[in-house]
């Protein structure tokens, strides 16, 4: 996957739209799209055996899903999508993707990518610097559109991703990512308009476009 920033970005423009960015109620979720999310759910999750933080409740980890893009899914991650059947996917379908980056999201990723900017990671530092406080990285965040896409139907393959990075991710924030299929390229594959929003703060965070081939699932996989 390419990943480029555009170019000639005004600095001192970016930076103040990043430091005067308001924190409000997380808004994004709604009962609906919740709602519909757990009726494609079976009715039996599984369970881990460590309680919650109360002591009261036990975790829940994946839930087995009735079609292979929600197999390894988390009750609080959150998608919709407009289109169900690989053969029926034209322009104008959109698919969204939101989950809340936490603080183990943040470590977990610096583990794995090796990214240990202290910017990240170090509350200290982070304070001095002019955002304030920790932000996430910028690809975790920009990952949240591969979230997306995986939950198009049919096997969606990355051939390219340009991206424009807006503003920072704080820890803890909500954060959606929209893609929307803008052309139909001709053999399974199609261009997308890429959206990554900060629900928190109501800001779009990363725009850009995709491009994806769409393959048949094998027989046995398929929704």
């Amino acid at each position: 996957m390419s990943q480029q920033n555009v170019g000639g970005t005004n600095i001192s423009s970016m930076t103040n739209v990043w430091t005067t960015m308001a924190s409000s109620l997380f808004q994004g979720a709604t009962a609906a799209n919740r709602a519909a999310v757990s009726a494609m759910l079976p009715t039996t999750t599984e369970e881990c055996t460590s309680s919650s933080p109360n002591g009261t409740e036990p975790n829940v980890t994946a839930v087995p899903a009735s079609i292979p893009s929600l197999e390894s899914s988390d009750l609080d991650w959150e998608f919709e999508r407009t289109v169900d059947a690989p053969g029926e996917i034209t322009v104008g379908d959109v698919v969204t993707f939101q989950k809340t980056l936490s603080d183990d999201d943040i470590r977990a990723f610096a583990r794995i990518s090796g990214d240990t900017n202290r910017l990240h990671l170090d509350e200290e530092f982070a304070a001095r610097s002019r955002f304030g406080e920790r932000i996430a990285h910028g690809t975790l965040v920009s990952g949240l559109i591969s979230a997306a896409l995986a939950r198009l139907p049919g096997l969606t393959i990355y051939l390219s991703q340009d991206l424009e990075f807006r503003g920072p991710v704080k820890i803890g924030d909500a954060v959606s990512a929209k893609t929307e299929i803008v052309e139909d390229l001709g053999n399974d594959q199609y261009r997308l308009e890429t959206t990554v929003r900060d629900e928190d703060d109501d800001t779009d965070v990363i725009n850009g476009e995709a491009v994806v081939l769409i393959d048949d699932l094998p027989d046995e996989y398929r929704e």
